[in-house]
């Protein structure tokens, strides 16, 4: 009897013996990443038959419990790999946001400077201090357009730098994983129990994964975890590790993009492959945010270099030269034609340059130009050749070449052709038309040496005949595209009416010309005469040059048109000049600078308010799985503290029972002495 008592009672100091040391053991890991709680599970030992019944013989310990669900460690893995990825993005587009939307580092300041600057010039024209004072603010906007780049740059520079980072943390910690996973399988190939502190650290891995990149784990037949990205791309199986890289694509040497190294080499994978987590979030960021940033900004000294020096040409220096004559400096402001990058992997030799388009003119007479926020891919296929636009894959295709770039550059804004070599099929070259403009923008070198050659004047002049003797008038005139030093004959255009017929009679006969008189426009041959009506009035379009008639003329009454001799005085090109502030240049004549810069600053700031509330969102969403799985799994220290006090008074007990025993049994030895 005795011996049994001690049986018992030792199985049952043995079971509060396990019972106290796993409550010391959650205790002593309630702060510690991961850790799941843990119970002993007690059972019965079998009972003895006896002629009386069952006889126990006390209890044992048969496992140690992992307190733990799949489903609430998976709900919180998804949770933190939005939570990572919309983390990473806001980090990042802050800084844009801030940088847009400083009033003293943006770029609307200097806008509006360099335009005080031009309308200084059309208000004095003839004064060199004007004109120095109007080019000072213009290479003072270049250099904010210039420092705007540069801190794009560094941002993208960030980008590459924080995905080789993030994708060496992923790479070990997917190393740890297939560690572990060996530990776990020898582990439990050697005892029935699970290695539950191992099991822990291994879903740790796993979240700690998921805030990099959105993983999902699959438990194998031998208890190893596989581990999955995208849409089913290994990156952990059993004790092997699928390594990831960071390198330059091969369709734009300039970016960093990720791949993964198989046998045959690395391989680059799509953007949409890498979900969830801080890799995520940063390629997101820089394929929504910084390119549309940096090719809005390039856009906008694009279309203001284009749109200005195409103003600027249509003028009269101080000097009196006109686009054609002398030193006359056609561009205020130079740009940089489109950048074109070669595919790494083309088989071909081919070459493809780009060039931007001169500024289209709207109705109303005003330049614009058709360049996107938007990068391109050209690429050649078996039936000819396609230009993609990247931002929403619109797609332009054709046999040709050439025709194509006709086709694009009617709406976008840039031609491309055929430098050298030949394009093989498969072959691909990415086109980006204003990501450098920023940094390349610059003043004209010509005309920032010498003030003078700023073209403030119009280059023509127009006068009523002194012995006219109606009250017909001519406008002061204006030049359009195709203006030239020839547009005007030496002695002028004469413009004579004669009321026998109501017409009037251009000479010399130099070249065909229209006329619009009350909304029709109707062209003529050089020489002809016109059909004038007091009514309308007419608008004649000759040699790229524009001026009115207006009012009631008698016969032989005549107006002429003669080069600006002497125009030192005249602002009016200037003041055209100052116009294009306010004009809708950008986006297909749908905005002004200003307005253009104001929708990024906009749509950025937008966009930075959307992914903090979502972020918000997210991490309640995160909190809210957390808090649920440490219901189940987190360590109470209340809870844990009674236990303590529980599986003591069970150690005194059985202690006690034994010590019965002990004393039954020397009871025992006494009487057989």
């Amino acid at each position: 009897m005795s011996a049994g008592l001690i049986s018992v009672g030792t199985t049952g100091i043995r079971a509060a013996q396990l019972g106290l040391m796993t409550a010391e053991h959650n205790i002593t890991n309630a702060n510690t990443p991961g850790f799941s709680r843990q119970r002993i599970i007690q059972t019965t030992n079998a009972p003895v038959g006896t002629g009386a019944g069952f006889v126990g013989q006390g209890t044992n310990v048969s496992s140690i419990e992992r307190l733990y669900s799949r489903t609430l460690v998976n709900q919180v893995n998804t949770a933190q790999a939005s939570v990572g990825s919309l983390e990473q993005y806001y980090t990042q587009i802050k800084q844009i946001d801030n940088l847009l939307a400083d009033a003293n580092s943006g770029l609307s300041p200097a806008l509006q400077d360099f335009f005080r600057g031009v309308q200084s010039v059309s208000s004095n024209p003839s004064m060199l201090a004007a004109r120095q004072s109007m080019i000072s603010s213009a290479e003072a906007l270049v250099a904010r357009f210039q420092s705007m780049e540069v801190r794009m740059n560094e941002l993208y520079e960030g980008v590459g730098v924080e995905l080789k980072s993030t994708v060496d943390n992923i790479n070990a910690y997917a190393q740890q994983v297939a560690e572990l996973n060996q530990r776990i399988v020898l582990a439990q190939a050697s005892s029935p129990s699970l290695p539950n502190d191992l099991l822990d650290q291994r879903d740790q891995l796993v979240n700690e994964l998921n805030n990099l990149i959105g993983v999902t784990a699959r438990v194998d037949s031998d208890g190893s975890y596989n581990i999955f990205y995208g849409n089913g791309q290994q990156l952990v199986i059993g004790n092997q590790v699928s390594e990831l890289v960071v390198q330059a694509a091969s369709s734009d040497i300039t970016r960093m993009v990720v791949g993964v190294r198989t046998p045959g080499g690395v391989q680059e994978l799509p953007e949409s492959m890498l979900t969830g987590g801080s890799l995520s979030g940063l390629l997101s960021f820089r394929r929504e945010t910084l390119d549309r940033s940096t090719n809005d900004i390039g856009r906008i000294a694009a279309t203001l270099a284009l749109t200005f020096n195409a103003q600027n040409e249509l003028g009269q220096d101080l000097l009196g030269q006109v686009v054609g004559e002398g030193s006359f400096a056609s561009d205020f402001f130079t740009v940089s034609d489109p950048q074109v990058i070669a595919n790494t992997l083309n088989t071909g030799t081919g070459a493809v340059g780009a060039s931007l388009m001169t500024p289209s003119v709207s109705s109303s007479g005003e330049f614009y130009t058709n360049l996107s926020n938007s990068d391109y891919r050209l690429t050649r296929t078996a039936a000819g050749y396609t230009m993609t636009r990247l931002t929403d894959n619109q797609a332009w295709s054709d046999p040709s070449l050439a025709t194509l770039s006709t086709t694009v550059s009617a709406s976008e804004g840039f031609d491309f052709s055929l430098v050298s070599g030949a394009i093989n099929v498969g072959d691909s070259f990415t086109l980006m038309p204003t990501k450098f403009a920023a940094r390349n923008i610059a003043v004209g070198a010509t005309v920032a040496s010498d003030p003078r050659l700023i073209a403030a004047a119009m280059p023509l002049r127009t006068a009523s005949d002194a012995v006219n003797s109606g009250n017909a008038q001519i406008s002061a005139g204006a030049t359009q595209v195709g203006f030239s030093a020839a547009s005007i004959p030496v002695g002028g255009l004469t413009i004579t009416y004669a009321s026998g017929s109501g017409e009037f009679t251009i000479a010399p006969a130099s070249a065909g010309f229209s006329v619009t008189a009350g909304g029709t426009t109707t062209a003529y041959a050089a020489g002809a005469p016109f059909a004038y009506s007091a009514s309308t009035g007419a608008t004649i379009t000759l040699a790229g040059m524009n001026f009115s008639i207006s009012g009631t003329p008698n016969n032989g009454d005549a107006f002429t048109v003669t080069r600006n001799q002497s125009g030192v005085s005249d602002g009016r090109n200037a003041l055209a000049l100052g116009k294009l502030q306010t004009q809708n240049t950008v986006a297909g004549g749908t905005a002004n600078y200003q307005v253009a810069y104001a929708r990024l600053v906009s749509d950025v700031g937008n966009k930075t308010r959307e992914i903090q509330v979502t972020g918000q969102a997210q991490s309640s969403l995160l909190k809210q799985a957390q808090n649920a799985r440490d219901s189940l799994s987190g360590v109470n220290l209340d809870e844990e503290a009674a236990n303590l006090l529980r599986y003591q008074q069970a150690y005194q007990a059985s202690a006690k029972a034994l010590d019965i025993g002990n004393k039954l049994f020397d009871v025992i030895l006494a009487l057989r002495s």
